[in-house]
């Protein structure tokens, strides 16, 4: 991709990614134009994007048309979407209707790879998220003063085949163990429930382990973890979150891992199944 005041697309979602990702495109020289939705995302890009929209979920017709509208040849997708939003808070045009119906799956990757295709058949390309933000990725190895116990060391080597399985299936990329037993899968609640979920059932101890989804398309949808995510845990009594480097996104690294340390909470990066 080249700058030059390119126009770049933003489907925006909750939390600080899409922000991150706008600042950083402007800074190399694009021109931002964001496809806001309503609940989910922070007003604070109306102030960073060169144009925006405020859409509903499910008005496939209008962002493509926004975009087209402003010149967007590629798009990036980031941010989170509450995904039990689909049962209550969408408003399908006619477009994402149809898309909906010839869907012979509706689990994350299959939708997000179906909106793509749309996109693409518009002349929109959708470039990974990380296209200015691979300094975002966990490093491998512990990354806070406390590290995991021989025990949790093997619960999470216990577990990171099963959350890889699980991720396979395309139902959730985090997990929660102790003891090498599951105490929680992650499904539409998401990670933090799941936590919250889990540290109820096992108490202190429990090891929060998140993966990428073995055929991710790691243009949207990678896991990612941050402060959020340790003031969680503390809630949860949880102790030791393994997320997989290289290929998981951590926030605010410097304040996640002062806040990890002052909690006792290990940090670490996983590779290959070795934490």
């Amino acid at each position: 991709m080249r700058a030059d005041f390119e126009a770049l697309g933003l489907v925006a979602g909750g939390g600080k990614f899409p922000i991150l990702c706008a600042e950083e495109a402007k800074k190399k020289g694009y021109k931002v134009v964001v496809v806001a939705h309503i609940g989910e995302t922070d007003q604070a890009l109306e102030q960073i994007a060169d144009g925006i929209i405020w859409l509903h979920l499910g008005q496939l017709n209008k962002l493509i048309d926004f975009l087209k509208a402003n010149g967007a040849r590629h798009v990036i997708f980031a941010g989170t979407i509450t995904k039990k939003r689909i049962f209550f808070d969408v408003r399908p045009d006619l477009r994402a209707l149809g898309l909906w119906r010839r869907l012979n799956s509706r689990l994350d990757d299959h939708l997000l790879r179906a909106i793509a295709l749309e996109l693409e058949a518009e002349g929109i390309q959708v470039i990974s998220s990380t296209a200015f933000l691979d300094q975002l990725f966990m490093p491998v190895g512990c990354i806070t003063h406390k590290r995991p116990s021989l025990d949790q060391e093997e619960d999470i080597r216990f577990g990171f085949s099963i959350a890889k399985e699980i991720g396979r299936l395309d139902i959730g990329q985090c997990i929660v163990v102790k003891d090498k037993t599951i105490l929680a899968i992650e499904a539409i609640e998401g990670t933090d429930q799941t936590i919250l979920r889990g540290g109820k059932l096992g108490g202190p101890g429990s090891v929060v382990i998140k993966v990428c989804k073995p055929h991710q398309d790691t243009r949207f949808d990678l896991p990612s973890v941050g402060l959020k995510t340790i003031q969680t845990m503390v809630e949860a009594r949880a102790e030791v979150l393994a997320v997989e480097a290289g290929k998981a996104l951590l926030f605010d690294m410097p304040e996640t891992v002062e806040f990890a340390n002052k909690n006792k909470i290990a940090v670490v990066g996983i590779q290959d199944e070795t934490p």
